[in-house]
């Protein structure tokens, strides 16, 4: 004692904060050499195997996102229950704040094959019970206790393993705080992710990717860059900026540049550096002097604007196992929205046939280089692609995201109703009797009226019109993020359907409906006589 402080004793050299970075990556090195043998033992039924999910988003995001929304994307990732059909899997499930227990029981009843209260006998739902914008691991990390909780219920460390969503420090401390190897990529492979990273490995391995120019600060850089772009390209009509830790498009900006002087005029570099000013910033939230601030602390990109006939935007989705094996999962064209069509929205799949072959070949080429670098797990790469001058198709690299994403959910979801898988040679997703199966999703079904509406309405509404999915025809609805229905006017869906045309439909349908009852909800009653 000192005073009337109390002094904690040495709690010695192996606790968390005592350790370097350095120390922490040898210790993190250590345990991801397990992760071959983890591999290995999962499906054979072992009765001391299990997963600890955190998904944590610890994202540099351009706007920062409200803890009940948090929550609601932490929730995006209860497709992962479905793991529980092997029958002695046990899952510790960890949120900011406890999952309502009837949104537990809709993902339990999807399991094909399984008894719901067998299932749930061997989940653990963890809380932090803090709702604050911050990052699940952030929260984790803040709580020692509640770490060393976790980590006693998991029965067998040697088989065991974390699923993140994103890979950074925080989640590598919160695998050394459990014992248990990630399964994800090293965070010390960061930086080929970026926007600035992904160009340079494009074009490493050869693949074709738009003309730009990467790691620039400044607005001085800026102009710089969009000067010697247009004598290169003098048609250019715009660019697109980039910040280099930008998600899911709301780091974009656009700079037009049509009606400017010819490229080399004396006054080119002053109306250009006027009209990057005047860029249209992808995410209402942000103000041109808080962009201009993340660019400069965090660097990124600008590139030309590809355009032309038949402009589409697929995502090839790949992941490498422990031992370097490159596996190609899936093809998605995203579906777009926003100030200028760059915000994801949703996805259908699989992508459309005639292109799906062009990207999955390229995509497989920085598969391959990232398993040379020792990259694991999940990760996926953003196209577009345009007809040439003879029709033919031409495809342009323009992201890699070294983590799950907006179409993981969606495509997983399919896989672990359905058992199927994508062919690439195909292009088709074929379940195990041959048939083929197709999705449209979105995580931005988002209305007003939908505030009318409690998840018990979702349920109720699902049961009297046949939203549910079908395990017998393998086709229907699977929704998420439930929980931020009523607060933000929100929820994603999952339409499954025999081809693209039915998915399609149910989507629309589902859609239709739900915005039906929800203006129904909020209409106002007469009042009690």
């Amino acid at each position: 004692m000192t005073g009337d402080l109390w002094t904690p004793p040495d709690a010695g050299p192996d606790v968390l904060s005592a350790l370097s970075e350095e120390e922490r990556y040898r210790r993190f090195d250590a345990l991801q050499a397990r992760m071959p043998e983890v591999w290995e033992s999962m499906r054979l039924n072992h009765d001391d195997e299990s997963v600890v999910v955190v998904p944590s988003i610890s994202l540099d995001r351009a706007a920062a996102s409200s803890g009940s929304m948090s929550q609601a994307m932490e929730e995006r990732f209860l497709f992962l229950l479905m793991l529980l059909r092997q029958p002695r899997l046990r899952m510790v499930y960890v949120t900011s704040m406890p999952i309502a227990p009837e949104i537990i029981e809709y993902y339990l009843a999807l399991l094909p094959g399984v008894i719901p209260s067998h299932a749930r006998a061997r989940l653990s739902l963890v809380a932090v019970h803090d709702s604050s914008p911050r990052s699940l691991s952030e929260k984790l990390l803040a709580r020692p206790r509640l770490l060393a909780r976790i980590a006693a219920l998991v029965p067998n460390r040697g088989r065991s393993h974390l699923i993140p969503y994103n890979t950074t420090e925080l989640e590598r401390d919160v695998a050394l705080s459990l014992g248990i190897p990630m399964y994800g990529a090293d965070p010390r492979l960061a930086p080929l992710g970026s926007k600035t990273g992904c160009r340079r490995m494009f074009a490493e391995v050869g693949v074709p990717y738009p003309l730009g120019v990467e790691d620039l600060r400044t607005l001085d850089d800026l102009a710089d860059a969009v000067v010697s772009m247009r004598a290169q390209r003098p048609g250019m009509d715009s660019v697109i900026v980039k910040l280099n830790e930008g998600v899911s498009g709301s780091g974009n900006a656009v700079v037009r540049l049509s009606g400017l002087p010819l490229p080399g005029a004396s006054d080119e570099r002053p109306q250009v550096m006027q009209r990057i000013r005047e860029m249209e910033l992808e995410s209402p939230k942000l103000s041109f002097d808080v962009y201009a601030a993340k660019f400069a602390e965090g660097a990124g990109i600008v590139e030309e604007r590809i355009t032309g006939t038949g402009l589409e935007s697929p995502s090839v989705q790949l992941r490498v196992h422990p031992g370097g094996k490159v596996e190609l999962l899936s093809t998605h064209d995203q579906l777009l929205g926003g100030a200028s069509g760059q915000s994801y929205l949703g996805c259908v799949f699989p992508a459309a046939p005639e292109y799906a072959r062009l990207i999955t070949r390229d995509a497989e080429l920085i598969g391959q280089r990232l398993a040379r670098d020792g990259a694991l797990g999940r990760f996926a790469v953003d196209f577009v692609v345009v007809r040439g001058a003879g029709g033919e198709w031409e495809a342009y690299a323009i992201e890699l995201n070294l983590r799950k994403g907006g179409t993981t959910h969606p495509f997983l979801t399919l896989q672990f109703l359905t058992d199927g898988r994508y062919d690439p040679v195909t292009a088709l997703f074929l379940t195990p009797r041959g048939h083929e199966k197709h999705l449209v999703a979105t995580d931005h079904l988002e209305s007003e009226d939908l505030r009318g509406l409690m998840p018990s309405d979702l349920f109720d509404i699902v049961a009297r019109h046949g939203l549910h999915f079908d395990q017998s025809r393998q086709v229907g609805i699977v929704f998420h993020m439930i929980s931020c229905l009523t607060e933000h006017g929100r929820i994603g869906l999952t339409a499954v359907g025999d081809s693209a045309k039915e998915a399609d439909k149910r989507y629309r349908d589902a859609q239709r409906i739900l915005l039906e009852e929800a203006r129904a909800a909020v209409a106002e009653r007469p009042l009690p006589v």
